[in-house]
């Protein structure tokens, strides 16, 4: 397992665990073991030599030295030789060259022995100088030894070296005790030991050398193949992506080809013969305008896209062109340029996707908002003819059951009237409802913002509710928190006709009991929040049923529609209207408890510019309408007659008109002060008239405008067009004369300027 393991190493960690101090140990260690044998058997051949030179006993002595000395030795090192011991390298390495010293002393004390047991003297002085060439033989081999592995392991190789020469400096001193008469002898002696110790420092730096110059080189190899191999693996990686992307590009659904610097196709997958119509022999060597081209491409296009490639940038562009077959189809193309290490273009990379189905399908969205807005124009038209056309009999309904009221009356007939005003009245009610959200689907409902009184607000609506309270016998409570503001910014319409829904609701759910309202504020730095609740003792809504509440044309439950009667618009209406005024409504119920609806607006601080509301009828002079004029411009038989009923105690001087072309010759012969005008008339609108009207050069009167119409842009086109106020039919009687009214003051003025 290990061996395996290492052979997964690159070359540069081989060298690192090689050559580290771990590793020259290890190399060191290993080398020692390896020929331990080889160096007992030298030993048992120095010792026989010895026994047979000088005594059997000396050389089985200088045996036994070796071989434990490098049996210590070697025992020591073979117990740290695996490399993965964790042992730290420093202790090793001393504890070791502890141990060779033990071994160059018992080597040194072989290559010794036989000039230590030999008497020196002049009669044996030949055998002295033997046994002193044969100690130095001996340290020489050794000295050899230790210089081969000093590299792995300097302190062991130089402690056997300093050792070594000891022990040949004491062989030669040995030798020369007591023969002083040969003096220049053991001069030569020593000079030549002088020379075995130069010779041999001469060997160990060239060993050295060597080592290091064989570490460099095996360094240099070994950062070689490293980075050849991470050429080879980013080679081999490119490679693989290359045929990855050639795969992709083969089988990819869009089309991709490739084009030279002068702009041919050198290279197209299936998908372009595909889309285009075009296999690859028809396609190599020529321009994609040649092929693509029609005359339905743009050339702003073309022009696009040759700017693109020449700028060397990568760009995506939409374009339609022309298969093979003819058939048109409209391409997105996304060009990606590479280029030379000069910046000049070498290649460019093309890739298309067809967007024939996306455009059909972005074509039929188009034709299909044309269509809804076509419709809603439609519906918007059918809306106001509608409603026109409903609320002009409604118009005279409810005017001539009004007039029916105040005329002498048995209590029957009176019966009839109050029945006839009621039908008309619900019958309104819910026309109003049902435009009220066809106006809101239409996004025609615009929000009118000017400052109001939020108290007065909700006290004058909830005193209409009074009558209906006390006729059932329950009580009405207001409670307004200090912190709402006198005045606030908003549309105070809206807000009546919320709390109206609300509080209708209430009172026509509740039989006995009370409806309490109460409102707060929250201020904040740049809005004021209003909020406000109603809440009631009635019938109260289960818990299932009150997510439906809010949907159109549904109630809690269908007998409530046949008991209490209703269309189930009104808390649509109010959540809409809360929404578009950045709030909402909810509610929280049990049945049999009655309910607590809770709603929230967004006002904006008042501005300072006050509307005043209200403005009652005994505000101006009994003779305010004394000598008016009126010209009242009214296509419709019956609403002439309703007006002219509405106005026949009242001191003015009546013309009628039957269209807008006779409203214009009245405003000159008739010379009227008030001109009340009918919007939908023939030959000329009341839009048209009142333009007519104003581009005269004569007295301009007050046009104040009469229209079944309910939509907000209704009141925009008339004011737009030059009229002075706004009256919706069905008309009231008190309308109609508050509005004189309310006019009569600027009418002197205009007299009297």
């Amino acid at each position: 397992m290990q061996r395996s393991a290492q052979n997964t190493d690159g070359p540069l960690e081989t060298y690192h665990r090689r050559y580290s101090r771990r590793g020259l140990m290890n190399r060191y260690a290993n080398g020692r073991v390896r020929y331990y044998l080889f160096r007992q058997s030298t030993f048992v051949l120095l010792a026989t030599l010895i026994g047979i030179l000088l005594s059997p006993n000396i050389g089985l002595i200088c045996f036994l030295v070796a071989v434990v000395g490098d049996t210590i030795d070697t025992m020591y090192l073979r117990r740290i030789s695996p490399v993965e011991r964790p042992t730290p390298v420093r202790p090793l390495l001393r504890l070791s060259t502890v141990t060779a010293l033990i071994q160059a002393a018992s080597v040194a004390f072989v290559a010794c022995a036989p000039g230590l047991f030999m008497d020196p003297g002049p009669a044996d002085l030949h055998e002295t100088h033997a046994a002193t060439l044969f100690s130095l033989g001996i340290l020489i081999g050794a000295a050899i030894n230790a210089t081969v592995s000093l590299p792995h392991h300097p302190m062991a190789g130089i402690v056997r070296l300093l050792v070594f020469a000891a022990a040949a400096l004491l062989s030669v001193v040995w030798s020369a005790i007591g023969e002083p008469e040969f003096e220049a002898f053991h001069a030569f002696q020593l000079a030549g030991l002088l020379i075995l110790y130069l010779s041999v420092i001469f060997f160990v730096n060239f060993i050295t050398n060597r080592f290091h110059r064989s570490r460099k080189n095996t360094l240099a190899v070994a950062l070689q193949n490293k980075q050849l191999e991470q050429i080879n693996a980013k080679l081999q990686a490119q490679q693989l992506q290359s045929e990855r992307l050639a795969v992709v590009a083969e089988n990819a659904n869009d089309s991709v080809f490739l084009m030279d610097s002068d702009g041919r196709i050198t290279w197209v997958n299936e998908a372009f013969s595909r889309i285009t119509g075009y296999q690859y022999d028809e396609a190599i060597g020529k321009l994609p305008g040649e092929l693509l081209n029609g005359e339905d491409t743009d050339q702003a296009v073309i022009d696009a896209l040759e700017a693109g490639r020449a700028t060397g940038k990568p760009f995506r562009l939409e374009i339609r062109n022309r298969r093979k077959d003819g058939q048109l189809i409209w391409l997105e193309t996304n060009q990606v340029p590479m280029l030379r290490e000069d910046g000049s273009v070498e290649t460019v990379i093309a890739v298309e996707r067809d967007m024939t189905a996306a455009k059909q399908y972005e074509q039929q969205l188009n034709d299909a908002r044309i269509a809804a807005e076509e419709g809603a124009r439609v519906k918007s038209e059918f809306l106001a003819t509608m409603s026109h056309e409903i609320r002009t009999p409604m118009n005279g309904v409810i005017g001539m059951a009004q007039m029916l009221e105040r005329t002498e009356l048995d209590e029957e007939q009176r019966l009839y009237a109050d029945t006839i005003l009621g039908s008309a009245r619900t019958l309104l009610s819910l026309i109003n409802d049902v435009l009220d959200l066809s106006k809101m689907d239409a996004g025609e409902v615009t929000l009118s913002e000017v400052d109001f009184d939020p108290r007065a607000c909700f006290q004058q609506t909830l005193k209409l509710f009074e009558p209906q309270a006390q006729e059932k016998g329950i009580q009405l409570h207001l409670d307004i928190a200090e912190d709402v503001p006198q005045l606030l910014n908003g549309d105070d319409r809206r807000l009546r006709q919320v709390i109206l829904n609300l509080v209708g609701n209430a009172v026509k759910f509740t039989d006995d009991g009370a409806v309490a309202v109460s409102v707060n504020a929250d201020h904040s730095r740049d809005h004021v929040t209003l909020r406000f609740s109603v809440k009631d003792s009635g019938i109260g809504i289960a818990p299932e049923q009150q997510s439906r509440i809010f949907e159109r044309f549904s109630q809690a439950d269908a007998a409530i529609t046949r008991r209490f009667g209703g269309t189930g618009l009104g808390l649509t209406i109010s959540r809409l209207l809360c929404e578009a005024m950045g709030g909402d409504i909810t509610v929280r119920s049990e049945l049999g408890q009655g309910a607590t609806f809770s709603a929230y607006l967004r006002m904006n601080p008042a501005t300072g510019d006050a509307v005043v509301e209200n403005a009652q009828i005994s505000d101006y002079q009994d003779n305010a309408l004394d000598g008016l004029r009126i010209l009242v411009a009214e296509d419709n038989r019956i609403n002439r007659l309703l007006i002219e009923k509405y106005l026949q105690d009242e001191p003015v001087e009546l013309a009628f008109a039957m269209d807008g072309s006779e409203a214009v010759e009245q405003a000159v012969d008739f010379r009227p002060d008030v001109i009340l005008m009918d919007m939908s008339m023939p030959v000329m609108t009341g839009l048209e008239a009142t333009e007519a009207i104003r581009e005269m050069e004569i007295a301009q009167p007050i046009i104040t405008a009469l229209t079944a119409n309910a939509f907000d842009s209704d009141r925009e086109a008339c004011l737009r067009a030059g009229m002075d106020d706004f009256l919706s039919k069905p008309i009231n009687r008190s309308d109609l004369i508050a509005v004189l009214r309310k006019h009569c003051q600027q009418v002197a003025s205009r007299a009297a300027g």
